[in-house]
Formats: C-alpha cells, structure tokens, sequence
C-alpha cells in the first residue's frame, strides 16, 4: 500500500487524458460538421 498514491494518481492522470483528447475530439469533429453542406452528409 505503499504505492497506492502513485497508482491512482497515474490512472486519474491517464483517465483525465483520455477524457480531455475525447471531448476535443468531439468538439472538433462537431465544429466540421457543421460546415459540411447538408447535401454532403450521407450520416443525416
């Protein structure tokens, strides 16, 4: 138990990355979105 602080610590840090890269994939990948024209978009 001495190393649990480290433990979590690397998975809060590894969690935190993954979770920010995913909301900034999302918000990015909204943003182009809304420019493709609605013609364009077989996914609607």
């Amino acid at each position: 138990m001495r190393d649990a602080g480290f433990i979590f610590g690397s998975y809060l840090i590894t969690l935190g990355a993954i979770g920010a890269f995913a909301w900034r994939t999302i918000r990015v990948g909204r943003r182009l979105a809304d420019e493709v024209a609605e013609e364009d978009k077989p996914w609607r």
